[in-house]
């Protein structure tokens, strides 16, 4: 009886451990290459690469053609968003692998905690769990400061975020699903060392609009106002460290981004 081949790509799932699972995708920590060999001594002579794999797994709902098709064209458009966000200077994952046909993107491990996690927004809700990228398996709230452990301040970790921000829009990137899940502190003894790196650009897209731009702004206050109580001074925080750095293109996002404001009350009031 002819057995049937695993492409090494769904090998490399099936020997990965499942951390989280949403609408769209699963998501796996892998060791890309074999486990480590230890010398003699017991130490260690090729030291094996932890990856995260986000799996787009087939969709039962979809017509096979229409489902291959979507699948490919989303990996494919994450994976140029990162590699657009990397060549500006944007702290996101390094890609490790792209599998577009069986729907897997392969991205660096990162070694920290969700800004979320950090501001003591609790665990992660189910609707932001769809893509999630981050390290939150067994995230428990905190008793003391979570930030006194990166050597940071609220105030220092706003600017991180606005001015990642503002480099992501100077790049044409639009991240889509901007909320403070989708944001990871990497921990100072990483061997990068301390850096807020943004995740998950399931939903990114290149736009030059100004509009894109503040709705994307938009969506990250109206994250911080539903998980953060009494986040206003939070949110100003990141909006004066992207005002620096986005310099004059701030004055007309500014404006379009109270014009956002304004829909977005409207749209509340009348439901």
């Amino acid at each position: 009886m002819a057995t049937i081949a695993t492409s090494p790509t769904l090998a490399l799932l099936n020997s990965s451990e499942k951390i989280s699972q949403g609408a769209e995708a699963k998501i796996y920590r892998a060791q890309l290459h074999s486990p480590p060999v230890y010398g003699g001594h017991g130490e260690p002579l090729e030291k094996a690469d932890t990856i995260l794999l986000k799996h787009r797994f087939h969709k039962q709902y979809r017509h096979p053609t229409l489902d291959t098709s979507l699948t490919k064209s989303r990996v494919a458009g994450e994976a140029r968003a990162l590699i657009k966000c990397i060549r500006s200077g944007v702290n996101v994952p390094g890609i490790r692998m792209v599998d577009a046909t069986e729907g897997v993107l392969g991205i660096e491990w990162i070694d920290g905690k969700s800004v979320r996690f950090l501001l003591g927004g609790g665990a992660e809700g189910e609707e932001e769990a769809e893509d999630d990228d981050s390290d939150i398996e067994g995230e428990e709230i905190p008793e003391d400061d979570p930030l006194e452990e990166y050597g940071v301040t609220q105030d220092s970790l706003m600017s991180m975020i606005g001015t990642e921000i503002a480099k992501m829009h100077q790049a044409d990137i639009i991240h889509g699903d901007l909320t403070t899940s989708n944001m990871m502190l990497r921990h100072p003894s990483s061997p990068k060392g301390l850096q807020l790196v943004l995740i998950d650009f399931g939903l990114a897209y290149t736009s030059t609009l100004v509009e894109d731009k503040a709705v994307d702004l938009y969506v990250l206050e109206r994250a911080f106002a539903s998980t953060h109580p009494q986040s206003e001074p939070l949110f100003a925080g990141v909006l004066r460290a992207y005002e620096k750095k986005m310099g004059k293109e701030w004055s007309s996002i500014s404006r379009r981004l109270d014009d956002v404001r304004l829909r977005g009350r409207k749209r509340s009031m009348v439901g």
